[in-house]
């Protein structure tokens, strides 16, 4: 229900999601300049029932209009205010929907802009909620969220259900095409008319009556299945501890021991005196995997963080995911597909699976020559020092010895440039990059209050001839604490738009966009990885994405497009960390200011595609098995996932001493979300995309040329799904995609 986009940037090995309540989401993105007064009557009815919403005492309920920007009410807000809200949104939305399907009069604004309006009130609800559970998950938060789960997903279905409208929605996309050759459409209506279609086609519109209900239970079961999986997850990741000495933290670097040791007394640990607290927080796990000295403690939490999901009796993600993979597949029958893979991309670029497998398998043998190559220098490494490992090399050793090995080869340590990648410095090179590109700044409102105290608000400008105009306000959560889900993301409370109803404030057009991440909070400054850099970077080109978005309709505004776009504003955003110019401009000392040596820049980016074959096989045999799990016709009563992901990844060569990145019983991408599942590819498709793009800026010879950017901006962030994908690729680019860029930047191919 909750589009839970998490997005892993397999070079850089850290999870980035992107959160949108895109299921329930049906108040649409940038409006027509006028509406008309039949368009005004479909929603009379919705709105006496809003008028009365808006006089109850639950703060989701009131009016915003006293709040800074129309934000929410962010210190009045309390778990228990959400069930009633949605009860009262919920209903207004099915009124708003009724309208529409008994309007009597059939033309565009009176049913496809009306519909593109329709549910404000449950849109916003829902973007708080969708916020809350994924940032602020307490167990009040979590006990609503199985409750409503069941209840959101049975409303979903019947908004496709309401007597009369999709027969509205059928008429306006039998038609778009003749009102586009006339001139009475625009293109973008004509493109809204054809995503509502299909949506409605794909939430089983066209089924009979005994088939809609059979496919609203399904619904039902997994929004309830999904929430759980990722519940499980959470409460994996919060319960479990490691509880060291500083002693036990040898080889660690000073900012990760300041980090645990702040871990324990978060935890109130006094016992040892000088407790420090190992959690399953990867900005956390993976530092200690590349540095700690000690082997069986590197052992102990990689084998909890690789069984997240499946650490208690109480929680088996394993047998939630079988029920999830039967019930999808008796989804896509009813859809007549043969597999969920086959039903889940044909709306993608993609389009069928071999396709998509074509790509993955011609990087994964690549991918795997290089990371056996990489095994095979590290024993090397070993045998030059007299040392051997019992068992060879395995998954809790590899980050440990790959770093010794480049150390030794390239003379870089990677906590070399922690100093000079504190947060603030990073935050302000993000900021600096969109004031470069696309004329963004940001201006810190240290007055405004949000859901938690580590969240950072700005209003967000841009130059519009003398004056400054208000392009968006960006929430900035940056720190992992306890209740909020791992890994980094983008959502929104409210996205842009131009079709409000008539009388709307105009601020209601300003998107609200958050990015959330989860690094380490020291005792001081927090430093950052480069690869905790380039999340931050990869989350802002989604805050782009959204910020930039500039459609007429909210359904096709910001990230509303398909799986395999999404990917392209978030990765292309990361090249610019890596580049000199930045680093130089902003990569300063966290203490004495000193910008960072040019002698360190070079070293930083001899080693930058060390490890390469290890991230590309780490990535890569996840998306390869999503595709392969989802495209079988059978899951039997003996079907055994764990067995399933032991002989796929045997039989694909999975190269000794790495797994997979995400696991079974942990993939949130898979089992927490519907979106994802058999979309796990989408990040390697859309790095043939960002790859290709910069390539544009880079034959410029300015990564920061203005032309260049100004079609990047209208044709990658600010078009949304106003027009297909593909064909703005060719728009931008003025040919098809190449992937030789992506093969290249990774080190799979030389020229």
């Amino acid at each position: 229900l909750f589009l839970l986009m998490l997005c892993p940037f397999f070079k850089a090995t850290t999870d980035h999601p992107i959160n949108r309540p895109s299921e329930l989401r049906f108040s649409s993105t940038m409006t027509v300049s006028t509406i008309s007064p039949a368009a005004d009557q479909v929603t009379t009815a919705a709105s006496k029932t809003n008028a009365a919403a808006l006089e109850s005492s639950n703060p989701l309920l009131r009016s915003w209009a006293d709040q800074p920007f129309h934000l929410p009410p962010f210190k009045s807000i309390e778990p228990c205010h959400f069930q009633p809200a949605f009860e009262v949104a919920m209903a207004a939305h099915l009124a708003d929907l009724e309208a529409i399907a008994a309007s009597h009069t059939d033309d565009f604004e009176s049913i496809l802009g009306a519909y593109d309006r329709a549910g404000l009130l449950l849109s916003r609800v829902s973007a708080v909620y969708g916020n809350y559970t994924s940032s602020l998950n307490t167990p009040e938060m979590q006990k609503v969220q199985t409750e409503m789960a069941p209840v959101l997903s049975r409303h979903n279905s019947k908004a496709y259900d309401i007597p009369g409208l999709f027969e509205k929605v059928e008429k306006m996309y039998g038609i778009k095409d003749e009102k586009l050759a006339s001139g009475e459409w625009t293109a973008e209506q004509a493109r809204l008319a054809e995503r509502v279609y299909v949506r409605f086609v794909r939430m089983a519109a066209k089924f009979d009556r005994a088939t809609k209900a059979e496919y609203a239970d399904i619904q039902a079961k997994l929004a309830s299945l999904l929430t759980q999986f990722m519940q499980n997850v959470l409460k994996d990741e919060e319960e479990w501890e490691l509880i060291l000495t500083e002693d036990d933290m040898i080889g660690c670097p000073p900012d990760l021991i300041s980090a645990a040791r702040k871990a324990a007394l978060d935890r109130n640990k006094t016992e040892p005196a000088d407790a420090h607290v190992v959690t399953l927080g990867r900005s956390m796990v993976e530092p200690f995997l590349s540095y700690a000295s000690r082997r069986d403690l590197r052992k102990k939490v990689f084998d909890a963080f690789s069984k997240r999901g499946e650490l208690s009796p109480d929680r088996q993600n394993l047998a939630v995911a079988v029920q999830i993979l039967r019930l999808r597949k008796r989804q896509a029958e009813l859809h007549g597909k043969k597999s969920f893979a086959e039903y889940q991309l044909e709306d993608t670029m993609a389009q069928t699976p071999q396709n998509a497998m074509a790509l993955m398998n011609d990087v994964w043998s690549k991918a795997r020559e290089a990371a056996n190559r990489e095994r095979e220098a590290m024993e090397e490494f070993l045998k030059e020092k007299g040392e051997s490992l019992e068992g060879g090399i395995q998954p809790w050793d590899w980050r440990y010895y790959a770093e010794q090995v480049r150390q030794a080869k390239y003379a870089f340590d990677e906590n070399e440039m922690k100093p000079y990648l504190s947060l603030d410095a990073v935050t302000m090179a993000a900021f600096d990059v969109s004031g470069k590109l696309y004329g963004l700044k940001y201006i810190p409102r240290k007055d405004i209050v949000a859901y938690h105290q580590d969240v950072n608000v700005y209003e967000v400008r841009r130059a519009n001839g003398d004056d400054d105009e208000l392009v968006a306000i960006f929430l900035h959560d940056n720190f992992a604490r306890a209740h909020k889900s791992s890994g980094a993301w983008m959502s929104e409370l409210r996205t842009q738009k131009k079709n409000v109803d008539s009388g709307s404030d105009e601020i209601e057009k300003i998107p609200i966009v958050l990015n959330n991440n989860n690094f380490n909070k020291g005792s001081s400054s927090s430093l950052l990885s480069f690869d905790d850099a380039v999340t931050l970077f990869h989350e802002f080109g989604h805050g782009h994405h959204g910020m930039l978005s500039d459609a007429t309709y909210e359904y096709l505004a910001s990230t509303s497009v398909l799986k395999d776009f999404v990917e392209l504003p978030s990765q292309l955003m990361e090249h610019w960390i890596g580049e000199s110019v930045v680093l130089k401009a902003h990569a300063k000392h966290y203490e004495t200011g000193e910008i960072i040596p040019d002698d360190l820049i070079e070293r930083f980016k001899a080693s930058e595609l060390f490890n390469e074959g290890f991230a590309t096989v780490e990535y890569t045999s996840c998306a390869l098995l999503d595709m392969a799990v989802h495209s079988l016709s059978n899951y039997g009563d003996d079907f055994d996932l764990e067995k399933f992901e032991r002989e796929y990844l045997a039989e694909i060569g999975m190269p000794q001493g790495i797994i997979m990145r995400h696991r079974p019983a942990h993939f949130l991408h898979l089992f927490a979300t519907s979106s994802y599942a058999s979309g796990y590819y989408v990040y390697q498709w859309a790095q043939v995309l960002d790859n290709d793009v910069f390539a544009a800026f880079e034959e410029t010879g300015n990564v920061f040329d203005s032309d260049t950017a100004e079609r990047c901006r209208k044709f990658i962030y600010s078009t949304g799904n106003t027009v297909a994908p593909q064909e703005l690729f060719r728009m931008f680019r003025g040919r098809e995609p190449d992937p030789k860029f992506m093969l290249k930047n990774r080190g799979l191919i030389y020229e």
